[in-house]
């Protein structure tokens, strides 16, 4: 699994839209967009905000361990 499929599992998981993942991270709607498909990559602080939100490590949400 990648991280685009990744990350939208866990939105999906924890039962929110991009628009309220958002808001609960301070990550534009618009860049969760473009993660989840495939046309951008997050910055390492986007994936620091993630990791500390879902409360899963970075290679978890990168797509690197299971």
């Amino acid at each position: 699994m990648d991280f685009k499929e990744r990350l939208r599992e866990l939105r999906q998981q924890h039962k929110l839209s991009q628009m309220d993942l958002a808001k609960k991270t301070g990550i534009s709607q618009s860049a969760i967009a473009k993660w989840e498909l495939g046309k951008t990559e997050p910055t390492a602080s986007a994936l620091i905000a993630l990791s500390r939100y879902f409360g899963e490590s970075v290679d978890y949400i990168l797509g690197l361990a299971d």
